[in-house]
């Protein structure tokens, strides 16, 4: 699958808005789990795959490419 642009600024943005979000969400969520305010080991999950994931949208944000958009699924960003 070639990765050609697939989307505008606006995608772009909304991506890196997400990425970095949910970034800093799973950051926090692994902190609390450190610091054992939360010993749920789903927490700690949660947040390593928010952090993977965040990573992955703030890729997308810079590349332009919607892995999403590329399998044929229309979005609205």
């Amino acid at each position: 699958m070639e990765r050609n642009c697939n989307i505008d600024s606006k995608g772009k943005l909304f991506r890196l808005i997400i990425g970095l979000l949910s970034v800093s969400g799973g950051i926090v969520l692994v902190s609390l789990f450190n610091y054992d305010v939360l010993i749920s080991y789903t927490a700690l999950t949660i947040g390593l795959m928010s952090i993977m994931g965040g990573l992955f949208a703030i890729w997308e944000a810079r590349e332009g490419w919607c892995v999403v958009r590329a399998i044929g699924i229309k979005t609205p960003f």
